[in-house]
């Protein structure tokens, strides 16, 4: 079964995700340029959001490289000498990683998700350690690594271990980048810092201290997320109370929670400021070609546009495919239809406030 996010949501002058000059990402779509967002970028706001450790608070994973630096630090700490430290470091490290560089601080390669049930395994076997006075045997160190690591994050997200394929986890949670909905272009800001001790008769004058320069846009940003809750449930080792709040947590996010890039420039918070959820067995599908052609460009008007097209396009899919959804809820802002807690009902199984015949 399938939970589908459809969201509409208006940054404002902002610069949510750079690219790799410090500008604003964009992307062509229908032949004009759009400001974007990344998929990554979103996903790692979200997971790190106050909704999340909310929400899931007890669930959620550890994304790093420097697990076995910890677990040297953690030794040390109990007492343990360096030769020990460093032998549970690198044994640990490599049944994660592969393998990690003791002359890096045994940081290594790659960055991996250790789940929470994966993190208390090797807490404990730091403890093993250092009461026995001895380095971990390799089984006992590869034993740490969980096919049930118990993430709600990693098992929405996904997990790719190189060096222990047959522990990766499938994502639940499919997440497309954000693409406004009409023709945007990426503008320059130039700002300047004034020196509060600078003296107007000064050599330098009374000009800046800095002189700089960042680009930002504005747009209606159309996002689309699918889950597969089955795989979500299994992911979790069957735990469907688990899988029902992550999926609601990562609604409510969705609605409420965007990159924070150059947020003390931009104060670009946002909450969408419409989502149609959906849900049912029926084989996803984004919804993303309603606005293949810019959607109108007078802003008064822009919402209410893209609004009916994404409404008329799920209709449309409905004509041509059969039902694509077999249950549909809509939040919508400005029309007073809807609300947060009615849509995380939803999410997590109540019947919807719109009809599949009627989008």
């Amino acid at each position: 079964m399938f939970v589908q996010l459809h969201l509409l949501t208006s940054y404002p002058p902002s610069n949510l995700n750079r690219d790799d000059m410090g500008r604003p990402k964009t992307a062509t779509m229908g032949g004009v340029p759009r400001l974007r967002v990344s998929s990554q970028s979103l996903k790692r706001a979200w997971r790190t959001s106050s909704v999340f450790a909310e929400r899931l608070e007890g669930a959620l994973s550890l994304r790093t490289r420097r697990l076995a630096l910890e677990v040297r630090k953690s030794l040390l700490d109990k007492g343990a000498d360096a030769k020990l430290a460093d032998a549970a470091a690198t044994a640990i490290g490599a049944a994660v990683y592969g393998e990690v560089d003791p002359g890096k601080d045994f940081r290594a390669g790659q960055l991996a998700f250790i789940g929470p049930a994966e993190r208390a395994a090797v807490d404990a076997l730091v403890e093993r350690v250092a009461a026995s006075g001895k380095p971990p045997a390799a089984e006992e160190a590869m034993a740490v690594v969980l096919e049930q690591p118990k993430g709600a994050d990693l098992a929405l997200f996904g997990r790719m271990l190189a060096s222990r394929p047959s522990f990766n986890v499938e994502a639940a949670a499919e997440v497309a980048h954000a693409l406004t909905v009409h023709r945007a272009e990426v503008e320059d800001d130039y700002f300047t810092a004034v020196d509060d001790l600078q003296a107007p008769g000064e050599d330098e004058g009374a000009g800046a201290g800095f002189v700089g320069e960042t680009g930002f846009g504005a747009g209606l940003f159309y996002l689309y997320v699918c889950i597969d809750m089955d795989l979500l449930a299994r992911n979790l080792g069957g735990d469907t109370e688990l899988a029902r709040a992550a999926a609601q947590a990562l609604a409510q996010a969705a609605a409420t929670v965007g990159p924070s890039g150059k947020r003390a420039s931009f104060a670009s918070r946002a909450y969408a400021s419409y989502v149609l959820a959906e849900r049912g067995d029926a084989l996803p599908r984004s919804l993303s070609v309603a606005f293949l052609s810019p959607a109108q460009e007078k802003a008064r008007e822009m919402l209410s546009a893209a609004v009916a097209a994404l409404q008329g396009t799920a209709e449309k899919m409905d004509r041509a495919y059969g039902a694509t959804a077999s249950a549909r809820y809509r939040m919508d802002v400005e029309a007073g239809i809807g609300d947060m807690s009615g849509l995380l009902a939803f999410v997590a199984g109540e019947p919807g406030n719109l009809s599949v015949a009627s989008t």
